[in-house]
């Protein structure tokens, strides 16, 4: 089935730091009647994002960063906490997340579970997420993480027990989306036994 669209025009309107396009486009309505829309659409690529987490310990690993979007939207500090997340950068989701919880945790995880994919904003952005969960140990450990400094990143590496994550979110103390997703499923998916 294709889709009710034919494109009419695409303007680059940015393209700095991702990409930001002006599309003229009309729309073939469920009534038969075409409409003549037009959208902005920003491209940052597609992600991936892990939640790691301690059967064990009952614990998981997260991390706590300035985003200035946040920030400008509210945020008092603009510090989110956060699962480790990254842009794919024309990698596959599953090797791209495990370098990525290395950079961000200083963990190195073999043995990633893919759970899902989302797309995070749909209204205006393109980007589509891969979500994984992989259990850690301490003996993974290989550096403090923190992030890649020429990259802007200056990342705080938490461990939380999990239910001191899931009740952060209730007081508004977790408040990114990926980030409340894999601990739902987390919550529903490996930890059901906890509740």
């Amino acid at each position: 089935m294709s889709a009710p669209v034919e494109l009419i025009d695409v303007a680059v309107l940015s393209d700095q730091w991702y990409v930001l396009k002006k599309y003229t486009f009309d729309y073939l309505r469920k009534g038969g009647s075409s409409q003549r829309q037009v959208r902005e659409v920003y491209d940052r690529g597609n992600g991936a994002a892990i939640l790691l987490y301690n059967r064990a310990r009952r614990s998981v690993v997260l991390t706590r960063q300035f985003r200035l979007p946040a920030y400008l939207n509210g945020l008092a500090d603009g510090m989110l906490i956060e699962a480790a997340a990254g842009l794919l950068d024309d990698m596959a989701p599953a090797e791209r997340i495990r370098m990525e919880a290395e950079e961000e945790t200083g963990y190195r995880i073999e043995r990633v579970e893919k759970v899902f994919e989302a797309y995070m904003s749909p209204g205006s952005v393109t980007e589509k997420l891969h979500f994984f969960v992989a259990e850690y140990e301490d003996s993974q450990r290989v550096s403090d993480g923190g992030g890649v400094v020429v990259e802007g990143e200056d990342i705080e590496v938490l461990e939380l027990p999990f239910y001191e994550a899931m009740e952060m979110i209730g007081r508004g103390e977790i408040v990114d989306g990926k980030t409340i997703m894999l601990l739902q499923h987390a919550a529903l998916q490996l930890f059901v036994k906890w509740f």
